[in-house]
């Protein structure tokens, strides 16, 4: 805990100067609270004695003084606390997604979307808490203790010790008491939360698999058991607050109740005033306002710390792939090879490339396909520097990747894979995530060369028409010619694709590839595919199967070599043909069989 709120306060200390004048602003609105009271209860006693009115000048104009001075200090300590608080948010968020960036994507398959979406919005949310609940409380309260204390000293020196017993007593004691009592639930409470946001995430994300599964009744039975239980948390929560206000309530009443008792056979003797104990009786009443938010404050400590414990654990984890001290230029040449190249996801996990060895000249073109689970992907990953080789190494203009910068290695890359995402904005926004000073002339050419530019002139806002979450408002076929153009308008010198016909039918998938020819033939170009489509287009083909390398050669000699590249050729076909031929049945004993 000491770490984690160690850290909090570093963070806090940036806008110290703020953060003092608002602690400063804080104090004067209850030192002003705390006068009003004292000179109003001074005119109300002083009145029953009927004085001049010139006797009562000074308190009248100190009562409008301190009510306007209140008014005017909360305004200024509200403004200058949020507005650091909100700087210093923002400040977080900056850092928490500099922490985040650089462990995309491998680290974060330890973690749900919805998760990291509930530490960045909620748990950042969270830690706004820390300064304006947590922190200037207590200073506040430290602040009006003193100057409550040595005010009620003037008049009498043993109920000033009583009033700071009482304000002891309300404001550190009870806390304590209730934050041991409630210890834990504030870390469960952050805990569930992000549970419940995460599921509500991932339910969102599957809602349509859920209906046709007839699964969604009970997926809303396990959001509503988890939302069952951040309910509870919250009214436990809730209960053990109500308490501490309770209790501290009845710690001002028992501290009145004990000035009475000992200043009235005082004023019965003459060494105080009716008036002064009026005075001191309302003044202790509003010094009480300082130390009411600290029980609140305990709580909140918990619930701030959790909330910073999720945000360090992301920012601290040591990044997948790190970049060496001093990156590489440019290389001269954009040749690809690999030497002995072997990967694991883990440590203890089964190869997912095992001893694979190519070599890729600037300029040409090398196909890589294999079932689903060859390593094909994985590959790519280690090309982007997601991950880095377990054994062996891949040179780019004959230098090992990891001498480059990641950030390098992927501005002379572009990837078009099945899963390119189209972002929630226009068609153009979307273009321009890949090149974002491209001129309007280099975005319509970069449309043309991918054969999409019609087909956006033809809607009804061009560039400007809004293509929904995914692109779910275009078609597979024109979301795959999207991000080719995308992958143009970057224009880079080495161009992977990773599966990129894999959603399309067979006619658009001709297509498309027919858009292909041209624009591979300018660049170091790496096919990965399970389905052997525009294998002609390669200069040398590459087969792996449980990320072993079995064969290699071009199309036709693969085909002519009868290996296991001709039978998945042959099974392809024969889907192909299945495809095309509407009265074919399937049974047990064949797999094909015309009727």
């Amino acid at each position: 805990m000491r770490t984690i709120f160690g850290r909090l306060l570093k963070l806090n200390l940036i806008y110290w100067q703020w953060m003092s004048l608002s602690v400063l602003l804080g104090a004067a609105t209850i030192g002003s609270s705390l006068g009003l009271m004292s000179t109003s209860a001074y005119i109300i006693a002083m009145a029953a004695l009927q004085p001049s009115i010139a006797d009562l000048q000074l308190a009248i104009v100190g009562v409008r003084f301190f009510g306007i001075s209140r008014g005017v200090f909360r305004y200024l300590e509200r403004l200058l606390s949020h507005q650091t608080t909100f700087r210093l948010l923002a400040r977080i968020r900056i850092r928490f997604y500099e922490g985040l960036e650089p462990l995309a994507p491998a680290h974060l398959l330890d973690f749900q979307s919805g998760d990291i979406l509930a530490r960045i919005i909620s748990d950042i949310e969270t830690l706004q808490q820390f300064f304006l609940r947590v922190l200037a409380p207590p200073l506040i309260a430290a602040i009006i203790s003193i100057l409550a204390g040595l005010f009620i000293a003037r008049y009498h020196l043993p109920l000033a010790w009583l009033l700071i017993s009482g304000l002891f007593l309300a404001g550190v004691l009870i806390p304590g008491l209730i934050r041991s009592l409630s210890r834990g639930m504030g870390q469960r409470l952050i805990q569930t939360r992000a549970k419940l946001q995460a599921t509500l995430t991932e339910t969102l994300q599957g809602a349509a698999d859920l209906l046709a599964l007839n699964a969604d009744h009970a997926q809303l039975k396990r959001v509503n058991e988890i939302n069952r239980t951040f309910l509870l948390l919250q009214r436990q929560t809730g209960r053990f607050q109500a308490l501490g206000d309770a209790l501290s309530g009845w710690v001002i009443h028992l501290t009145i109740a004990a000035v009475l008792i000992i200043a009235l056979p005082i004023v019965s003797n003459g060494g105080l005033s009716g008036v002064d104990l009026t005075v001191i009786t309302l003044a202790i009443i509003a010094s009480f306002e300082a130390v009411l938010p600290l029980s609140e404050a305990f709580q909140n400590l918990e619930t701030t710390l959790a909330a910073g414990r999720r945000l360090f654990e992301v920012i601290d984890a040591e990044p997948t792939v790190k970049d060496p001290l001093k990156p590489l230029p440019r290389p001269e040449t954009f040749e690809l090879q690999s030497e002995a190249l072997s990967f694991q996801y883990e440590e203890t996990g089964p190869l997912a490339i095992a001893d694979l060895s190519f070599h890729l000249p600037e300029g040409g073109c090398l196909a890589i396909v294999g079932p689903s689970g060859a390593g094909k992907s994985s590959l790519v990953n280690l090309l982007l520097r997601f991950w880095d080789p377990s054994g062996g190494r891949i040179l780019l203009g004959g230098q090992d990747l990891r001498d480059y910068s990641a950030s390098d290695l992927r501005s002379w890359m572009a990837v078009l894979s099945q899963n390119t995402q189209i972002f929630n904005g226009t068609i153009k926004e979307n273009l321009l995530l890949a090149r974002p000073e491209a001129s309007e002339e280099q975005l319509i050419e970069a449309a043309r060369r991918a054969q999409v530019h019609d087909f956006i002139m033809n809607l009804p806002e061009t560039y400007e028409t809004w293509v929904g979450e995914g692109g779910v408002l275009l078609s597979g076929g024109e979301r795959q010619r999207l991000a080719l153009a995308r992958v143009l308008l970057k224009d880079t010198p080495i161009l992977i694709l990773d599966e990129p016909s894999a959603n399309l039918d067979p006619l658009t998938e001709q297509a498309f590839f027919d858009s292909l020819c041209e624009i591979i033939e300018q660049r170091t170009t790496l096919l990965i595919s399970h389905r052997l489509v525009a294998m002609d287009l390669a200069d040398q083909i590459l087969v792996l199967h449980h990320g072993r390398l079995i064969e290699q050669g071009d199309h036709i000699s693969l085909l002519k070599a009868g290996g296991f590249y001709r039978r998945m050729w042959d099974l392809q076909m024969q889907a192909e043909v299945v495809e095309r031929i509407p009265n074919l049945n399937f049974n047990r004993n064949s797999c094909f069989k015309l009727s």
